[in-house]
């Protein structure tokens, strides 16, 4: 019996000691890369900023972000201001592509807090850009995109991205096909009025000439991944509505 005891005490001390070093490995791991992460989450928010614009490597029908190595340089060039758009108020601010935006949503459920809403403002080729990140829910989990508008709220560019979209399906919006055809799309109707762009099946358009319909053709056997997108665009972006109104009354 004794022998038994001791035996299972030894199993249990072996267990909690294994399960603090792992942990402590685990947070010393985490501590140790964690400017690594951290500078990699930065990167990849400046090359998804860049390519939204139109600043990538795309060649025939890929998709492809300028490197780690030319994202600083290129995003400093292209990008002339960083705004926070919070309540009304507009500010600059250098570390607005920082902002997380899963977390600004969260927040926003409290009706005390008021989002805040990055914005960047981009200049290529005499052209201004400007490029809004937006975050939504596809049909496993997040998705989430950089939209690059004109002054009109016309879309110019887009880069679209998800977490555990369907390989070969709702995990297309991440293709180049998919991401190009919202370019030239206008979120507003023809009376001013924001609607966004849907994402339709019936869509009488699907070479994508029409660019007022406010839609475009959906991906086949993604029909729940592409409504949360549509909804996605329509919801975020209607929050940046106030800002080009003021744009255009200036």
């Amino acid at each position: 019996m004794s022998k038994r005891t001791e035996g299972n005490l030894y199993t249990v001390l072996f267990s909690i000691g294994m399960v603090i070093v792992v942990g402590f490995l685990l947070a010393f791991l985490a501590s140790f890369l964690k400017p690594t992460i951290t500078e990699n989450k930065r990167l990849e928010k400046q090359q998804n900023i860049l390519y939204a614009m139109g600043v990538n490597n795309n060649e025939g029908n890929s998709a492809n972000f300028v490197s780690t190595d030319e994202a600083p340089g290129l995003f400093k060039d292209y990008i002339k201001r960083q705004l926070i758009i919070q309540d009304g108020e507009v500010v600059e601010d250098t570390t607005a592509y920082l902002i997380d935006i899963k977390k600004e949503k969260s927040l926003a459920k409290d009706d005390g807090y008021k989002r805040r809403l990055p914005l960047f403002v981009g200049e290529k080729d005499g052209k201004t850009y400007y490029i809004a990140p937006v975050r939504g829910k596809g049909l496993w989990d997040a998705v989430w995109a950089y939209v690059a508008m004109d002054e009109n709220m016309v879309i110019q560019g887009a880069y679209f991205d998800h977490q555990a979209e369907t390989a070969g399906l709702g995990a297309n919006i991440k293709e180049r096909f998919f991401m190009d055809d919202f370019i030239g799309e206008h979120l507003k109707d023809d009376s001013g009025n924001f609607v966004g762009v849907d994402i339709s099946k019936s869509n009488a358009d699907p070479l994508n000439n029409d660019k007022t319909d406010n839609e475009v053709d959906a991906i086949a056997g993604a029909t729940i991944t592409g409504d949360g997108v549509a909804a996605m665009l329509r919801s975020d972006l209607r929050l940046y509505v106030p800002y080009f109104d003021n744009l255009k009354n200036n």
